[in-house]
């Protein structure tokens, strides 16, 4: 995941390096996604939406998880925390327990972020929560029987980018303070990767696959990372794992979902989703506070109803919302995002069919006064800020009959062929202020 503070740097060198990038080298030639890929696809999407989750050794430290490049600490250093890494508070159960209570559908959880930790019993390094720690549990595998028990999908985040081994090589742009030499065998670290993704895809199910860290190497324009052999591999051990890639392009040939990283499809203010959309389901990725892993300083939370509107937001523009946690270093999902799902979780139970089970983006794109969901001949407008009390529609599809969706009250209507205008008792950001739905039952 993309640090805040170098997204203008990302910015400025990426301008550069795309010019001569060419992606469809590095794409997956020729996929055919199988049935079981397409149906994957459509139940991603059924979802609507999933928990984020970044956590790892940098919990630890409390400052984010950028913190080793940020602050240039030797990898040889930092990998020494590994000895004192002990969540002894960690609890599967409870934490897939308060994600599925927020009416969410899946979680994705890093299981190796950019300092090379890996959060799983893998054979290809010793560098994992079993063998360097002495808390010696497979969390990873802990996380996939309960959302396997729980009913919820189980994704995993892989760093293609690392800050610790020297095989990776060339060096990229970031990680360049901590301490490797830079002589190590791309070779080696290309094996090592799709070794361990083969694991992760076979040996715990994964879902869908979530990369991310290809922007490393865009000062390396012609730098080739090999993904026609990573898709391969991970389609040919398990078809209908979803590949995604967090590149910020429109997506490669052989990835199945595109994400956009702080926005909203179609909008680029943080500066990293500037890309086509494309017609591959589409992922928002934001965070609950300011950072991806835990801060101890940043307790700026979004509020219940600013995260609510975010995901109705998504849901209107077609795409599933995964909102993040950086859980504590003791194992603990921090109180405030607790809190936060808790609310979420309250607002789903009474509207959760809106935007979620089978709910697409409506047939109205976005307007200055909300957006629109679908389900077959059923429409939502999700209303979030209009304070008239008539409301105009650019909608020609006849309409059989109109009612506010939480209390089954009618609203008077009239249609032309013009489009549809609606007369409400009160001017809906009046009437609820976080989101005021309409049900719009079509002939």
């Amino acid at each position: 995941m993309k640090s805040v503070l170098t997204s203008a740097l990302r910015i400025a060198s990426v301008a550069v390096g795309l010019l001569s990038a060419t992606p469809q080298l590095e794409a997956q030639q020729g996929y055919q996604p199988t049935t079981d890929n397409l149906q994957a696809r459509e139940q991603f999407r059924d979802k609507g939406f999933g928990i984020f989750l970044h956590w790892g050794l940098y919990s630890m430290f409390a400052q984010g998880e950028w913190y080793m490049t940020n602050a240039n600490i030797n990898h040889l250093e930092y990998a020494k925390s590994a000895a004192g890494f002990y969540p002894a508070k960690f609890n599967a159960a409870e934490w897939v327990a308060a994600i599925k209570a927020s009416g969410a559908g899946y979680l994705t959880i890093t299981s190796r972020h950019h300092d090379s930790f890996s959060l799983w019993d893998t054979k290809y390094s010793d560098y994992n929560i079993v063998k360097a720690t002495p808390f010696g549990r497979d969390v990873l595998a802990e996380l996939r029987d309960e959302c396997h028990k729980q009913g919820l999908g189980f994704h995993i985040y892989y760093s293609l980018l690392d800050w610790h081994r020297e095989d990776y090589y060339p060096l990229g742009r970031t990680g360049r303070g901590t301490g490797r030499t830079g002589q190590g065998k791309w070779q080696d670290y290309d094996d090592f990767m799709n070794n361990q993704l083969t694991e992760l895809v076979r040996d715990y199910d994964a879902d869908a696959i979530w990369l991310d860290g290809w922007w490393d190497h865009d000062i390396h324009p012609d730098f080739d990372w090999n993904f026609g052999r990573m898709y391969h591999n991970i389609h040919q051990i398990k078809p209908s794992c979803l590949v995604g890639n967090n590149h910020h392009q429109t997506p490669f040939e052989g990835e199945d979902f595109q994400m956009f990283e702080r926005d909203v499809p179609g909008a680029n203010t943080a500066g990293l989703s500037g890309q086509d959309i494309s017609h591959l389901p589409l992922e928002t990725c934001q965070t609950m506070n300011g950072m991806w892993g835990y801060k101890i300083i940043d307790q700026n939370y979004k509020s219940d109803s600013t995260l609510i509107r975010l995901l109705v937001q998504t849901a209107g523009r077609n795409a599933n919302l995964l909102l993040n946690i950086g859980p504590e270093a003791s194992g603990v999902l921090p109180s405030l995002a607790l809190d936060r799902l808790s609310k979420i979780g309250k607002w789903m139970q009474i509207y959760g069919k809106t935007v979620k089970d089978g709910v697409r983006g409506g047939i109205i794109p976005p307007q200055e006064w909300g957006v629109t969901t679908q389900r077959g001949k059923t429409l939502y407008l999700h209303i979030l800020d209009w304070r008239s009390r008539m409301l105009s529609l650019p909608l020609v599809e006849r309409v059989r009959s109109v009612k506010v969706f939480d209390s089954g009250r009618p609203v008077p209507f009239q249609q032309t062929k013009a489009g549809l205008t609606l007369t409400f008792d009160k001017a809906p950001s009046e009437a609820n202020p976080i989101d005021y739905v309409v049900e719009v039952t079509l002939k």
